[in-house]
């Protein structure tokens, strides 16, 4: 009889093709901005028919994206026990029973409830993308499906913001209750088409580790670096119309809003061409970030257009700057490692993101001066400039350099 010879090993399954993996991508991507970012235009129907006050109409907002630091934990939590591709469908099925319930809801308290409930679902989406992408894509495409459900998110941001009143709504007799079921229900197909690539299927799940790993120096700075980002564009929306009545410019708010959020159409766009030639390399991170400084800088230094100019490019490198941030976990640690990473940056990145501008919010409401505001985000991110210097962004073993 022949000698048997060494049991082969099983060979692991192909990559996902790549055009479907970049639709199911951008379209989660979208669904991480678009049930935060309705709210806004919706603000003053919901406000009116359930008679909330300015305080709780602003939590509309705000609640979420404090949640996005708040889940950041079950999501890293939910990747290392079940994977990244159900964390990501659970999460999305979660965002729109939150953001679909809004639409149902009969009092505040259940509208803040639901609120919340949808910013635990985004906030358990966002580690568990970048944790998915080394499992579907080649490693010379990682930073390519960064940037490409990244620019579903920013898009997502203008498509939430700039076109729910003007065309959804009035399609749905102008029922807000309505708007949000539209919006929220098709994210349901997303989550169940999450599972048609093939790549991962069978892959048994390991058990890993789950809470941020704070001995890694990139958790703390990467997570600062992207509160820089996050504190500068939320802020500065925040705040945009305070600082426009300042100025004497008001009338310019719309035209001003419009530019701010499109201009992170544009960095997402910019980032899927110079993706692989940008992403993870410090230089181009520390650039981002000092132009984010001297564009916030601009806005309240110069008035009129130039003041509003400035403003958007500010928008446009801290959109870009974002991108390069969120690119880099599944570049420098392992599979494994990349959803605790993320969740990590994430957890920081936006609780300084809410805490900065409030901050920021509570000494101008003192002073009386809405640019101290700005000031305050400002000096938080020119203490953090120097932390993009100092990035140590040695790649694991195989990952290409471009």
């Amino acid at each position: 009889m022949p000698v048997a010879g060494p049991q082969a090993t099983p060979a692991p399954p192909p990559p996902a093709s790549l055009l479907p993996v970049a639709v199911l991508l951008w379209l989660a991507g979208v669904y991480l901005r678009i049930p935060v970012l309705v709210a806004p235009p919706l603000a003053p129907f919901i406000g009116d028919e359930l008679a909330l006050s300015q305080a709780l109409t602003g939590a509309l907002t705000t609640l979420p994206i404090l949640m996005l630091a708040v889940g950041s934990m079950p999501g890293s939590l939910a990747i290392a026990r079940i994977g990244p591709r159900n964390t990501l469908a659970l999460a999305m099925i979660i965002m729109v029973i939150g953001s679909a319930g809004r639409g149902l809801v009969p009092d505040t308290l259940s509208l803040m409830i639901a609120s919340a409930v949808m910013g635990i679902g985004v906030s358990m989406m966002q580690p568990a993308l970048p944790a998915l992408l080394p499992r579907w894509l080649e490693p010379h495409h990682l930073a390519l499906g960064t940037a490409i459900y990244m620019n579903g998110m920013l898009m997502g941001e203008f498509i939430g913001a700039g076109i729910t009143l003007p065309v959804l709504m009035p399609l749905l007799d102008d029922s807000w209750r309505a708007t949000l079921l539209a919006w929220s229900l098709p994210a349901l197909l997303v989550a169940a088409a999450l599972f048609l690539p093939k790549r991962d299927r069978a892959r048994p799940v390991r058990k890993v580790a789950w809470l941020p790993d704070w001995q890694n120096p990139l958790t703390l700075r990467l997570g600062l670096l992207l509160g820089l980002s996050g504190s500068l564009f939320f802020g500065l929306n925040a705040y945009m119309a305070n600082l426009l009545q300042q100025q004497g410019q008001f009338h310019r708010l719309a035209d001003a809003l419009f530019w701010y959020n499109l201009a992170q159409v544009a960095a997402s766009l910019v980032m899927l061409k110079m993706a692989r030639r940008w992403i993870g390399r410090t230089g181009v991170i520390a650039t981002l970030a000092s132009l984010s400084i001297l564009g916030a800088i601009g806005a309240i230094v110069f008035t009129g257009w130039w003041s509003i100019v400035s403003a958007t490019a500010m928008s446009l490198v801290a959109g870009m700057l974002l991108i390069s941030l969120v690119a880099i976990p599944p570049l420098v640690v392992n599979a494994a490692e990349t959803g605790r990473l993320s969740a990590g940056t994430f957890l920081v990145g936006y609780t300084v993101a809410f805490v900065v501008p409030m901050v920021g919010g509570l000494l101008a409401d003192w002073t009386g001066d809405a640019r101290h505001a700005l000031l305050t985000m400002i000096a938080y991110a020119i203490l953090a400039l120097p932390l993009a210097f100092t990035l140590n962004l040695e790649r694991k073993k195989g990952q290409p350099e471009s």
